[in-house]
């Protein structure tokens, strides 16, 4: 071990063999099922956002319809035009008088794995 003397700062150890490194953290074997599987639920949520989305830039007469139902706070006619659009994820709807919010859930082995959230404004 050598101690190096860097501007600003007093005696940086330097270890010239990287194998050595005292106090090294040993960390435990990874298991990447998890992670996997949070991942191709998440493919699932984008595919449903990507519907909404698809739905919201092609219809200004569904748009106009889905303004008109959250102006009036309509929150059952907000949800039921959402997913008219023949989504299959849970998703929450929240609205206010700026714009929109989408957060698409999912879970894997009975804990929630991934979230997709989407933010749009209308004014």
């Amino acid at each position: 071990m050598y101690y190096v003397n860097y501007p600003g700062y007093y005696y940086v150890p330097y270890y010239p063999n990287a194998t050595y490194w005292p106090g090294r953290q040993q960390y435990p074997p990874v298991d990447a099922n998890l992670l996997n599987q949070s991942a191709n639920e998440t493919k699932k949520l984008m595919d449903d956002a990507s519907i909404v989305l698809n739905k919201l830039a092609e219809s200004q007469e569904y748009d106009a319809e889905l303004m008109k139902a959250a102006q009036v706070s309509d929150t059952a006619k907000v949800e039921q035009l959402i997913l008219s659009t023949g989504i299959t994820s849970d998703v929450d709807i929240n609205y206010n008088p700026d714009g929109l919010r989408l957060e698409f859930k999912s879970q894997v082995a009975d804990m929630d794995c991934c979230k997709l959230r989407i933010a749009l404004r209308w004014r």
